[in-house]
């Protein structure tokens, strides 16, 4: 059984929201509902009271609310945040990062998917600032149940009316119940970049921010995968996994992956991993002295070219091998080489240099390079990318289980 926050906001489109409950609950969910203001125009609390059996939240300023910092206590219990209807309003505060009301500030504190439908006019929903705000929910993973088209309660005719309840509680459903291909399958992602140490102070690094590997990481767990995710230094919050592993340096993180490869069934290589490091990292702050310093590096170890010759001399079997090739010049024949070499299933190419893709954007354009041929995807948000990866990885895994 998981728990739903239900956000209600104030459009027609509310009054759906009351069967959208019944729906969960039909499929063993409990459910708690935040209704905005606006929405209390249009329904009353005391319905969402009565079938919900929980208080209905609809001030941020409650009294006694603030004592236990409901928000945040909510946020770090739901398994899934669903807002039905979402009007232009919500959409526009999730998108900006405002909070000047209990829903908007739950988005913000909970870890939970989120899942909107919105309802609203057809050319409020066309208008530039609504679109732009929506790509930018996506881009941050949030998935959405497309609006319907027809009769509107404004009159018009056209696409914006709120998707059916039966709808919205199946897509809700899907991402509370992961299923597919990945159902008990182990799945090991690394992200981030990794830091290799001059001294105490300074270090070498790459502009990795790790925002590829986690949305891989968490597209797996939700289609069902034990997830291990290894995670250089990132500022970012991870994704609900089964094993969550920091690691700082390259020599760690192949460490960290060796020793788990054996038992997965896939390794995906999104982090940015270092490939040199100092000879030696200082045990003090290298002082400030002549014009110019020297440093000697040396190579550190390939984790996935490791990975791909552990499986061919049979010290390895299982997992399927995926690498990324971050490149700024002849993207596909590094890439094709790259997965030649490394004796791996798949590589995933970007050309880091193109805007809005690559390293600390929420957006990537990439090219899978396998043995069966290549194909591009245009310039998508990362979690669409990442998607799109574990298309591929699940096919690819079917396929070494049929040839054993």
């Amino acid at each position: 059984m998981s728990l739903v926050a239900l956000g209600v906001t104030g459009g027609i489109g509310a009054y759906k929201a009351v069967e959208v409950v019944r729906g969960l609950q039909k499929r063993d969910h409990e459910v708690v509902a935040i209704m905005t203001q606006a929405a209390c125009r249009f329904v009353g609390p005391l319905t969402f009271e009565a079938i919900t059996r929980r208080a209905v939240i609809t001030d941020q300023f409650a009294p006694g609310a603030n004592a236990n910092i409901e928000h945040i206590s909510i946020a770090s219990t739901i398994d899934l945040l669903l807002v039905a209807p979402a009007t232009a309003n919500i959409i526009g505060k999730f998108a900006s990062g405002l909070a000047d009301d209990f829903l908007s500030a739950l988005y913000l504190a909970t870890r939970a998917p989120v899942l909107i439908a919105p309802a609203m006019n057809t050319n409020m929903l066309e208008h530039q600032a609504v679109r732009h705000n929506l790509s930018v929910l996506a881009a941050r993973g949030v998935r959405m149940v497309e609006p319907g088209e027809g009769f509107l309660d404004c009159g018009w005719i056209g696409k914006g009316r709120l998707a059916e309840p039966e709808e919205i509680v199946a897509a809700a459903d899907a991402l509370l119940r992961p299923s597919g291909r990945l159902s008990g399958r182990r799945v090991l992602v690394t992200a981030g970049p990794t830091h290799e140490d001059l001294d105490p102070v300074r270090y070498l690094g790459n502009r990795s921010s790790g925002r590829m590997g986690f949305a891989i990481a968490d597209e797996a767990a939700r289609r069902g995968a034990e997830v291990i995710l290894i995670a250089g230094p990132t500022s970012l919050e991870p994704p609900k996994v089964a094993e969550l592993v920091r690691v700082r340096s390259a020599v760690e993180m192949h460490a960290a992956v060796t020793a788990r490869a054996a038992a997965v069934d896939a390794v995906i290589m999104a982090a940015a991993v270092a490939d040199y490091a100092p000879e030696r990292s200082e045990p003090g702050k290298i002082a400030k002295h002549a014009a110019t310093l020297t440093l000697q590096l040396t190579r550190n170890p390939d984790i996935l070219a490791d990975l791909g010759h552990m499986r061919a001399a049979g010290q390895i079997d299982r997992p399927v091998l995926v690498g990324f090739a971050a490149e700024t010049s002849e993207l596909l024949p590094k890439a094709r080489e790259k997965r030649r070499s490394k004796n791996v299933d798949l590589i995933v190419a970007n050309d880091v240099s193109k805007a809005g893709a690559g390293f600390d954007v929420e957006t990537n354009e990439v090219t899978f390079v396998q043995a069966g041929g290549e194909e591009s995807l245009p310039l998508q948000p990362k979690a669409a990318v990442a998607r799109a990866v574990l298309d591929r990885v699940e096919q690819l895994i079917a396929d070494r289980v049929a040839a054993r």
